[in-house]
């Protein structure tokens, strides 16, 4: 009988040519620096999610690292995924709340959060539901040729996002490049576990050229330090209770749906890298990540997913312990319970973190390319063919469908398209095997 956490066993192979399994571990000081890489890959957009939200960041920062650590357990330690702020809720909550988005503390939170707290139970009610019955069914509702084009455009989608706070500043631009060539010397030039380290160790060398660039020889806006000094050691974040209205979970539950598309191509991503069949913890990951929302939600945190930064820091390190999420979590907590640290990492320039989302965003997207690969999807047929083309250029495209007071967004309005296309344009595969019977 399979135990419910696997049995860990110490790495031994090669960090150059063999990747770490979801059951090994790595040295303490090499698992805690590669921890603070994941915390750093999901920092900036699991801090702008809550602001252009009007929730607390420090708390969202904290609630990521305590569901993250939730997930793990509920999960079995079995999926390596880290957990963050979801996109998904920004329409929604702007749209229950009445709040513009980004235009400071939302004074309608608690209706936010009741909304959330429903689409958390949804989730996780659905996650129950495939733990019953299997995964068989959407399975066949997405395929390798849908969830490799949900998984690329998740990447995609938000591309024009990340550019478009560098579009037009000449500085700017050029030290997006300069982060991105930092990342890139890593990835090629390092060996061993500075290799794994390349977003880390070039974010930080990207951050001391632009320092030396912009605060010593004047060429762009300098980073201001005195916000660090400012900012004290240790305080906590600011809490919120839900109030539960009808209307507004009605209009952010179903966001519950894009999760679950979201999450499998995610698991599928992963499983796809890794080379285990994470399938069957689909309906535990599904529930976890639903429980995790709820319980964020609960406390006046944002709606957790697990994260495509992760992912593709995962793709290029070809570490994926789960341990490693563990160490994340709690170094998350601590991040949220410390305004210093938090202060610090908002001292990071706009150019540095568009630089490391480019290189993310663009990892997650061939992430999807390999899931064709691996799949052998064959586009000469033109089902598959027109599912990845339309799917795509509507996720890319950011094609959001309304449905009365609910935006679907780019990455839900590709998501359902993609598997009503297959379904719809397999019934012809279907006519003809009941024809050949």
């Amino acid at each position: 009988m399979m135990s419910f956490f696997p049995k860990y066993r110490p790495y031994t192979g090669n960090l150059d040519t063999t990747p770490v399994a979801t059951n090994e571990y790595l040295p303490v000081t090499q698992t805690a620096m590669l921890g603070i890489q994941h915390v750093l890959a999901m920092f900036g957009a699991t801090v702008l999610a809550p602001i252009l939200m009007g929730f607390d960041a420090n708390l969202a920062i904290m609630m990521s690292g305590v569901c993250t650590i939730l997930f793990f357990l509920m999960t079995g330690g079995r999926v390596p995924s880290y957990l963050g702020s979801s996109f998904a809720f920004i329409g929604v909550v702007a749209a229950a709340t009445a709040h513009a988005t980004g235009s400071g503390a939302n004074p309608n939170l608690g209706v936010a959060l009741g909304g959330i707290i429903a689409c958390g139970i949804l989730y996780a009610v659905i996650g129950f539901l495939v733990m019953t019955t299997g995964t068989k069914w959407i399975e066949k509702l997405m395929p390798p040729v849908v969830t490799g084009a949900v998984v690329m455009i998740i990447g995609l989608n938000l591309a024009p996002v990340t550019v478009s706070s560098v579009a037009g500043k000449p500085f700017e631009l050029w030290m997006t490049l300069v982060t991105v060539l930092c990342m890139g010397m890593i990835a090629v030039f390092a060996r061993g576990f500075m290799q794994r380290l390349l977003l880390l160790l070039g974010l930080v060398l990207a951050y001391i050229i632009y320092a030396i660039v912009a605060n010593g020889l004047g060429f762009g806006a300098p980073i201001d330090f005195s916000v660090i000094a400012q900012a004290a050691w240790f305080g906590m974040p600011s809490f919120s209770s839900p109030v539960f209205d009808m209307n507004a979970m009605l209009i952010i539950a179903p966001v519950a749906f894009i999760l679950v598309a979201e999450n499998l191509g995610h698991i599928k991503a992963v499983g796809a890298m890794t080379g285990e069949n994470l399938t069957p913890h689909l309906g535990k990951a599904f529930v976890a990540d639903g429980v995790a929302t709820a319980l964020s939600a609960s406390v006046g945190g944002t709606g957790m997913t697990t994260y495509g930064e992760n992912i593709g820091v995962m793709a290029v390190t070809r570490v994926y312990s789960t341990i490693i999420f563990v160490v994340a979590g709690v170094f998350a907590i601590f991040l949220g319970l410390s305004p210093k640290f938090g202060a610090l990492i908002q001292t990071i320039p706009a150019p540095i973190l568009t630089g490391a989302s480019i290189v993310v965003f663009g990892l997650i997207a061939i992430a999807g390319a390999k899931i064709w690969i691996d799949n052998k999807v064959n586009f000469a047929n033109n089902k598959n063919l027109m599912v990845a083309a339309i799917t795509i250029i509507l996720g890319t495209g950011d094609f959001g469908l309304m449905i009365g007071e609910f935006n679907l967004g780019g990455i839900g309005t590709a998501t359902f398209a993609a598997i009503l296309l297959n379904w719809f344009l397999s019934l012809k595969e279907a006519t003809k095997t009941e024809q050949a019977h």
